[in-house]
């Protein structure tokens, strides 16, 4: 099973995204039991990679709190720490988080993740730039390498924007006691930006994970009137989708394993329908053909991210 569970969606009741409906996530108590049971049907249906931070509102918790249900060391956790949740699930906040990249917010946000432990597997920092200069912070580096030693973690980073690929060049450059401190990088990747193709074979030369998050591009696979520029991609998915009897998340998501094996794919599901949809990616292969179709609509990587820091929380 190639899929993982990515939890954004299922600790706050607004994300980046193009919604294809409405939804009210104002009952937090119904919010948070309709997130458990999705937490729940991932896990029977065989997924065993949940990805969670603290910067996504009640996730973190939400996946303690269900793992306390379970006793099944074959379930891999992966969070991160870098960012603060500041909506407090306001829909109506102009701030949803801030990042900081500090030995005292890691220090901080550690405290409290360590309660994954033992099934925490996957330490990362949230969103690495090279602008926040957390890859030269000596101090954090050298915690960094501590727990994954202290605790037999793989410690990551992800990585968004223009520059993703530079990230990852420097991170595998970066080592503490002359060890690589980086062992997974949780990257974008979708038939839009394909820009991790350039790094591709290194990471794998050098035997590093990859987990692929935004397979749908935050939504704008979807069929959607305002990217009249996408509507040859929408066509193709639409008839690809009618071929395959899936729909075109699934679509998505197998163009990633199939173009990117090995890796882990991130299923963003916020309800359980979303996630038996996704599923699908299981019941087909998409053709060389197909997947020759699908490159061809590759965008740089300063149209996408330009395009999407213009998507709504929603």
């Amino acid at each position: 099973m190639q899929l993982g569970l990515g939890t954004a969606a299922l600790g706050r009741p607004q994300y980046i995204n193009v919604r294809q409906e409405e939804c009210d996530n104002s009952d937090l108590t119904k919010f948070r039991n309709q997130s458990f049971s999705v937490l729940e049907n991932a896990y029977k249906a065989g997924i065993r990679y949940f990805d969670t931070a603290p910067g996504y509102g009640l996730a973190e918790e939400l996946v303690l709190e269900w793992l306390q249900t379970k006793n099944d060391n074959s379930i891999e956790i992966g969070t991160k720490w870098g960012y603060t949740y500041t909506a407090n699930f306001d829909p109506n906040a102009t701030v949803h988080e801030v990042k900081e990249h500090s030995l005292s917010k890691l220090k901080e946000q550690w405290n409290f993740s360590k309660q994954l432990l033992p099934y925490l597997k996957v330490y990362q920092i949230h969103s690495a730039t090279l602008e926040t200069g957390v890859l030269e912070n000596t101090e954090v580096l050298q915690q960094l390498a501590f727990l994954k030693k202290e605790h037999n973690l793989k410690i990551g980073l992800t990585t968004t924007g223009t520059n993703q690929v530079e990230v990852l060049k420097k991170a595998l450059d970066v080592l503490v006691d002359g060890k690589p401190v980086f062992d997974l990088f949780q990257v974008t990747y979708n038939f839009l930006d394909q820009s991790l193709l350039e790094i591709y074979d290194e990471l794998n030369r050098q035997n590093k994970s990859i987990v692929i998050k935004e397979a749908l591009a935050n939504g704008r696979i979807f069929k959607n009137e305002n990217y009249p520029h996408y509507d040859k991609m929408y066509a193709i998915l639409e008839s690809l989708s009618k071929k395959h009897k899936v729909g075109v998340d699934a679509i998505s998501l197998k163009y990633c394993e199939q173009t990117m094996p090995k890796s882990i794919i991130l299923s963003g599901a916020s309800n359980s329908e979303q996630l038996k949809e996704n599923l699908k990616m299981n019941s087909f292969l998409l053709s060389s053909d197909e997947i020759d179709v699908l490159n061809s609509f590759k965008v740089t990587p300063d149209f996408y991210w330009s395009e999407r820091k213009k998507l709504q929380w929603n």
